[in-house]
């Protein structure tokens, strides 16, 4: 049985109501059989694409206080729990629970107590609310939104059992009412989140010091407090979420639904139904967050993630080298097993739902996520030879946030009435025309004169960047970078002029930007140079100057859009001197490496992703596999299947390359890889450029401009953990329409592929599933540019 997009769309509307033919345009182009194509834009640039300019109502740029992420927090899971109050029931099919009601329900402990098979028992509190909006009774649907049976058991749970836990809830826009106050490591205590230091006061407003309690959604002060149906958000609020999560201290999400029941309460945009990805996380594929394995409002859904170093079951399994592990709380380092080679750094965990991904992200389903490591410490004052000391503070053993900034970029539309607007007819790609920082239009941020680390996310649904930076008087500001697509690199790399490479939607880049050089009173900014004329791809870089000297008249999303205020530092900074592990210097991470012989005798996979083929004018993105047809998603059908049984010689997981071919003077694709991270053998045929070379990564830009290439070489090893995961464009509209494979990690012997998921609101049922002709044996063999630094 063949399970297409639209048959999934069916499944669902079946399950919904014949309300969403009434959306008000919301739903996807598979679902509602829209077709595509925005209006062509003024100059030739369709920016927001198919609409009108977003109305500024009198702010202005750079006039209100950067939002700093708000951190989960995390508790111990208990060894066991007793009911509280249930989930809240929503006043009407249209709406999010209560805040206060649903801050008091996510501050209750855990309940029911996280388990390996997911809750069969317990029914969906808001059972009775959905009956009387389908208008017929559910089969026992089930409160727990994870797939029954062991296919989609939490693989590994003796060993990997939670430690740690936290409870959130997507939501509508609503009052932050300060639910996260207290779970805050910094406390608004220490360092300069203190009374007195730069970031105690969280909004730069009088009654906020110290708090986030009081907090509208609004793009700026003078703008309108964004619609609950508009904008859907971690907890329901702002600021943006954050996790601080140690190596080592495996932990629960436990995601609630609490999305309205009735899908067209979504001001024409985005699906009630969710999946979360945490990218790109060593997690098994139950918890990856599964395109296919989504869930409704009333239901929640465990996503475990280990927290393990890739390579636990064959590198360093005596956890012998203190360069693996994680920071102990007093000072020291807990050793673990694993590959310090493959130590991450900076992620963030987004909605992966089927058809919906882009708008459901751009709606506000994105979180931050920082590793913490024996490398990373998040602590500048420890010098112990394993640390590498990025700029962060002192106060905290590890975690410091005071001098170690997420920046999330992403570029915004919204309409007359000022709530966010999303163009669902396009399938080319979506462009807001405003660029928002941690959803603030243009912000600023007070600085002290010392480094800073900027752990860069381009968070857009298709719109490519290129920053620079810059001082007040127009000059270049030099920045390194220390990390890539949240790898530590081997070596920094500077980039002396200021600007950064292309940045794809969902790469990360973190880059270390000294402050001390400036005059306290100096301002720099975040320059945005990428030009779009369309979401298809990146049109060219803009000409700095010309930005800078107001001549540019063309993407309205080109120009500065973040602005730093230098203040003085009377301390001692303590971080590492970048420009010491340059190249020929010093090194921060060494590379993993691949042999030749291990690269000679790799499994091979080719992957075209194109437009055309066997797609439709609703779904014309497709990849073609092996040289097969392009098609679109088939959550039935296995495209390639490494095996965790094919360990190489030395007891490492087997090598696969994967090349990725397309993108043309028409279009770009940004490709992700779930899971795993890969090491770019070649660019077209030649080698990487440093800030690649040095890194591991988990995007990879196809297409014509700046930095991409028409082909991509990776290699890979799969280890640790199975199951079926993605790899798809992220230019989110072309992936929800439906530039997307399923891949499955296989266990030795495993004959029959795994059946696939298809969620109702009744429960889950299971189709099986086929495999693509050469999915397990690949295309042949060999081949690569050599060993040298590499990783998988």
């Amino acid at each position: 049985m063949k399970v297409s997009k639209l048959l999934i769309a069916i499944i669902l509307s079946a399950s919904a109501s014949a309300s969403m033919a009434g959306m008000g345009g919301g739903g996807s182009a598979s679902m509602a059989g829209m077709g595509g194509g925005g209006g062509g834009g003024m100059g030739g640039f369709d920016v927001p694409t198919g609409g009108s300019p977003s109305p500024l109502f009198g702010a202005q740029p750079f006039t209100q206080q950067l939002l700093r992420f708000e951190e989960f927090g995390t508790k111990k899971v208990p060894a066991s729990s007793k009911p509280g109050n249930p989930f809240p029931r929503p006043a009407s099919s249209f709406e999010s629970p209560d805040g206060a009601a649903l801050d008091s329900f996510l501050a209750q402990e855990i309940y029911p107590v996280p388990s390996r098979l997911a809750n069969e028992v317990d029914e969906n509190p808001w059972k009775l609310d959905i009956e009387a909006f389908l208008g017929r009774i559910l089969d026992t649907p089930p409160a727990d939104g994870r797939p029954p049976g062991e296919g989609w058991a939490h693989q590994r749970w003796d060993e990997f059992g939670p430690e740690v836990y936290l409870k959130t809830a997507q939501a509508g826009a609503r009052t932050n009412l300060g639910l996260r106050d207290g779970l805050q490591m910094h406390g608004y205590s220490v360092g300069e989140f203190a009374p007195g230091g730069l970031y105690h006061n969280t909004a730069g407003a009088p009654g906020f010091e110290g708090t986030t309690a009081g907090l509208d959604i609004r793009i700026h002060p003078l703008m309108p407090i964004q619609d609950p149906e508009a904008l859907w958000t971690f907890d329901g609020t702002l600021p943006p979420k954050l996790l601080n999560i140690r190596y080592g201290d495996a932990v629960v999400l436990r995601h609630y639904n609490a999305l309205p029941i009735d899908p067209a309460a979504n001001y024409g945009f985005g699906l009630h139904t969710m999946s979360t990805h945490e990218h790109n996380g060593h997690n098994p594929a139950e918890s990856d967050g599964y395109t296919g394995a989504f869930y409704f409002p009333g239901q929640y859904y465990d996503y475990r993630w280990p927290m393990i170093l890739a390579g636990y079951d064959t590198v360093n399994q005596n956890a012998a080298d203190p360069r693996a592990g994680a920071p102990d709380g007093k000072g020291g380092i807990i050793n673990l097993p694993g590959n310090y080679q493959e130590t991450m750094s900076t992620h963030w965990f987004h909605d992966h739902m089927l058809d919906f991904t882009a708008q459901n992200v751009y709606k506000g389903n994105a979180a931050m996520m920082n590793y913490y490591s024996s490398l990373d410490r998040g602590n500048e004052a420890l010098n112990d030879g394993v640390n590498l000391r990025f700029p962060s503070g002192t106060a905290l053993d590890w975690g410091n946030r005071d001098y170690d900034i997420n920046v999330l970029m992403a570029d915004k539309a919204w309409d007359t009435d000022g709530q966010l607007w999303f163009n669902i007819f396009n399938t080319d790609g979506f462009l807001g025309d405003i660029m928002t920082v941690n959803w603030l239009y243009k912000p600023y941020m007070d600085v002290r004169a010392r480094k800073y680390r900027l752990r860069l996310l381009n968070g857009a649904v298709s719109r490519y960047m290129k920053v620079a930076f810059v001082d007040q008087n127009d000059n270049p500001v030099p920045v390194y970078m220390i990390a890539n697509d949240g790898n530590i690199m081997q070596h920094t790399v500077l980039f002396a002029d200021g600007v950064l490479p292309n940045q794809s939607i969902a790469e990360r880049y973190d880059v270390i930007i000294d402050f001390s050089q400036y005059a306290p009173g100096t301002k720099i900014y975040m320059v945005n140079i990428m030009e779009h004329r369309n979401g298809l791809r990146p049109n060219q870089v803009a000409s700095l100057s010309n930005v800078l000297a107001g001549t540019y008249t063309g993407d309205p999303a080109v120009g500065k859009f973040m602005e730093f205020r230098v203040a003085e530092y009377t301390g001692t900074d303590l971080s590492m001197n970048p420009a010491e592990f340059l190249a020929g210097g010093k090194v921060m991470l060494q590379q993993p490496e691949f042999s030749q012989a291990e690269l000679d005798g790799a499994i091979r996979h080719t992957f075209r992703f194109g437009r055309g083929g066997g797609g439709t004018d609703s779904v014309p993105w497709t990849i073609a596999t092996d040289g097969g047809q392009g098609i679109g998603i088939d959550v039935t059908l296995v495209s390639a299947a490494p095996n965790l049984g094919d360990l190489s010689a030395d007891g490492l997981g087997h090598v696969e390359i994967w090349t990725m071919t397309g993108g043309t003077p028409g279009w770009s694709h940004p490709v992700h890889v779930h899971f795993e991270e890969g090491k770019i053998l070649s660019r077209d045929g030649r080698p990487p450029e440093d800030y690649e070379q040095y890194a591991r990564k988990d995007m990879f830009r196809l297409g014509v401009v700046d930095g991409s290439s028409r082909q991509v070489e990776v290699a890979y090893r799969f280890r640790e953990f199975g199951g079926s995961y993605v790899e798809h464009c992220h230019n989110t509209q072309h992936e929800d329409h439906a530039m997307m494979l399923r891949y499955d990690i296989e266990q030795p012997g495993q004959l029959v592929a795994l059946p696939a998921p298809l969620p109702t609101w009744d429960g889950v049922t299971f189709v099986s599933s086929t495999y693509a002709p050469n999915a397990q044996t690949g295309v042949g063999a060999g081949g690569g540019m050599g060993g040298g630094a590499g990783g998988g």
